[in-house]
């Protein structure tokens, strides 16, 4: 008989690492570290063991990772792309090596193919007569989602097979990861944009081969290393290591820390120096996985329904510490996201002393039941960021308090906004001094008013020497001031001074968009100008008013509202005024009835011009350019390596274009 308790504590088991599962392998947006997945689904895994009779056809003890998201067409694999079982010190190697000797009923050492474990997202690459036809991601082992637009702009995948010896049929197996520096590239991109970073290179690979646009994952520079073979065919190998020398010589990177060894001292030699070197690869790593080396043992030890028993993934400890929590601040990013962030009783962590830990957001510090002065567990995610993973509770002494995020930012004073679909909390201030570098490189930027020369590096000399306070300081820069900064010589200050005099005259539009406002970009900035047609008029509209501007939903309006209701930046744009900018309304659209009120997507390259004189042409003549396909979309103009806008387009119905037939379109309605 089962025990009650058993009973309950497995079904709450599976419930819960379902849930991790989905949040992992679906969503990309894990919400525990994998230590602590890893424990779960040891713990449901023993309760397995102990009780037969508590397996389920669907507990994740069978199953590798989660359904395919319904947004990419199903991918079967034609074998089974298996997860990998565990070993946590050098004892669980000594038991599996053991478990390898009874199923071959040898006693005789075992070659064992050892390599890091790459902390990435699992793809299979199918290629026939040496060609890509198909490219998926794992799934749950058996179907995965096809990402075939997506992984052909990844430069290190061959499009096809080099070599004369190459084979009739071969799944090509391994892992796409974002390099470090590549990882820290990107997230300073997506603060730029005002978008939230990526917790890690992991979610950041996995978040970028699923995009529906395959022109964003074709930017995020992502590589990818081979790790083995389902079906192979033409091309006879005997053995693992054999295997991973034909992927180099088809044109695959592979692990260049891979080796042989020969029993389990070798393996656990192997492992400890990884663990050591880890800090010096240029991706995460999580521990390594062990083969055995040769094919035909691993045939005779085959599988269990979740994974071979001829491989195991040797897992390095967490990076962890216990601390404790002497405040919780509240930090502000240079995009305006005001995180709260633990400030510790300093603690060496993985050779790193850490002072500092974040909680990411006021709902995290919920969740986790941090207070300030817990003792609490931090680790280093990533091996990079420091974060608090929760409280040890049974350490409490009543003296502890609870963190209550300010209203107003520590930093300016401006409000603190929540927007309704983030968790996120928002310092509203124009000028605040934590994002003012990042704002003025947005308001300074092509598609806002266009500062030409007004780079970066000019930005930081002007904030860090006190010559830019306010954006419209800005207008208010002579050129000898800036034929004083470094690298400025007298033409190229002539040049920026120019350049400043021309941005005062500014479209409504563009200025609008250079603002800032979040969620507020090109094509919704474009939007209320044309209904408010002066910057007054959108200054003073009310929520009723922003609602009724095309682009414009409840989210949008907000942000408008609460960034024109704070004083600071009313006062910001009046200074930009008395500089001298003069804000010019648009010109009325022609009355075009071909394309008044007619939505276009481009995807593509085009050859005769730029997108985004494609655009503007669209909306001169009363239409409206959108970045994504949906059922009211009219029109989808393809060009040259269009992405998976033009698929999902056909799939829809949507009316599709060449770039001639466009230009046609627009002539006619322009003449």
């Amino acid at each position: 008989m089962v025990p009650e308790q058993a009973r309950r504590r497995a079904e709450e088991l599976r419930r819960e690492v379902h849930a991790h599962n989905h949040r992992y392998y679906v969503l990309d947006r894990p919400v525990i570290p994998d230590a602590e997945y890893d424990a779960l689904l040891r713990e449901l895994q023993d309760l397995e063991a102990g009780f037969p009779e508590l397996v389920t056809s669907d507990s994740p003890t069978r199953r590798v990772g989660a359904p395919p998201l319904d947004a990419f067409r199903s991918a079967p694999h034609a074998v089974p792309m298996l997860s990998l079982d565990n070993a946590m010190d050098r004892a669980e190697l000594v038991e599996f090596d053991a478990r390898v000797h009874r199923f071959l009923g040898s006693e005789a050492p075992v070659d064992y193919a050892c390599e890091p474990k790459m902390d990435g997202l699992a793809v299979e690459l199918v290629y026939e007569g040496g060609t890509l036809v198909r490219a998926a991601t794992r799934g749950d082992g058996s179907v995965g989602e096809d990402v075939t637009a997506n992984l052909r702009t990844v430069r290190s995948i061959p499009l096809a097979l080099l070599g004369p010896d190459t084979p009739r049929l071969v799944d090509v197996r391994g892992e796409v990861v974002m390099l470090l520096p590549d990882f820290r590239r990107l997230n300073r991109e997506q603060e730029e944009r005002g978008e939230a970073p990526f917790a890690n290179p992991r979610n950041a690979a996995a978040g970028s081969v699923r995009q529906l646009d395959s022109a964003v994952t074709a930017r995020r520079k992502l590589s990818f290393f081979a790790y083995g073979v389902g079906r192979l065919e033409g091309a006879p190998v005997h053995s693992h290591t054999q295997t991973m020398e034909r992927l180099a010589e088809w044109g695959f990177r592979v692990s260049e820390h891979r080796r042989r060894a020969l029993g389990t001292e070798e393996v656990a030699a192997y492992c400890r120096e990884m663990e050591e070197r880890r800090e010096s690869f240029p991706y995460e790593i999580d521990g390594c996985v062990i083969k055995v080396d040769r094919l035909d043992l691993q045939e005779r030890l085959a599988a269990t329904a979740r994974a071979p028993r001829w491989a195991v993934a040797y897992k390095f400890p967490p990076r962890q510490a216990v601390t404790r929590i002497l405040e919780i601040v509240a930090s502000v990013g240079r995009t305006g996201a005001v995180t709260p962030v633990a400030v510790l009783e300093p603690v060496g962590v993985g050779g790193v002393t850490v002072s500092r830990a974040t909680l990411h957001n006021p709902a995290e510090v919920t969740r986790k039941g941090v207070l300030i002065g817990d003792w609490v567990t931090i680790q280093r995610a990533g091996d990079v960021i420091p974060e608090v993973v929760g409280p040890l509770v049974e350490r409490r002494t009543g003296d502890e308090r609870p963190f209550a995020m300010p209203d107003r930012c520590p930093v300016c004073g401006a409000s603190i906004e929540t927007p309704a679909d983030e968790v996120v909390p928002r310092c509203t201030g124009l000028n605040c001094p934590a994002q003012l570098k990042g704002r003025l490189r947005h308001f300074a930027s092509r598609r806002a008013l266009d500062v030409d020369g007004l780079g970066a590096k000019l930005i930081d000399q002007l904030v860090d020497r006190g010559l830019v306070r306010d954006v419209a300081d800005l207008f208010r820069l002579d050129e000898t001031t800036l034929a004083g900064l470094e690298r400025m010589a007298e033409k190229s200050a002539a040049n920026l001074g120019a350049a400043l005099r021309r941005a005062r005259a500014a479209d409504l539009g563009r200025f609008l968009n250079a603002l800032g406002v979040r969620h507020v970009g090109e094509a919704t900035a474009r939007a209320l100008a044309a209904h408010f047609r002066s910057l007054a008029a959108v200054m003073e509209a009310s929520e009723e008013d922003l609602l009724a501007v095309p682009d414009v939903g409840p989210e949008v309006a907000a942000r408008l509202l609460a960034f024109f209701r704070e004083e600071r930046n009313r006062a910001s744009i009046e200074r930009m005024l008395e500089a001298g900018v003069e804000i010019s309304a648009p010109a009325k659209a022609a009355a075009a009835p071909v394309l008044v009120g007619k939505t276009f997507v481009f995807t593509g390259s085009l050859a005769t011009m730029t997108r985004d004189e494609a655009k503007a042409r669209v909306e001169a003549l009363g239409g409206r350019a959108s970045s994504s396909v949906s059922g009211s979309t009219d029109y989808v103009v393809v060009g040259e390596d269009p992405g998976s806008k033009a698929e999902r387009a056909r799939g829809l119905g949507v009316a599709m274009l060449t770039e001639q037939q466009f230009r046609d379109l627009v002539s006619a309605a322009g003449s």
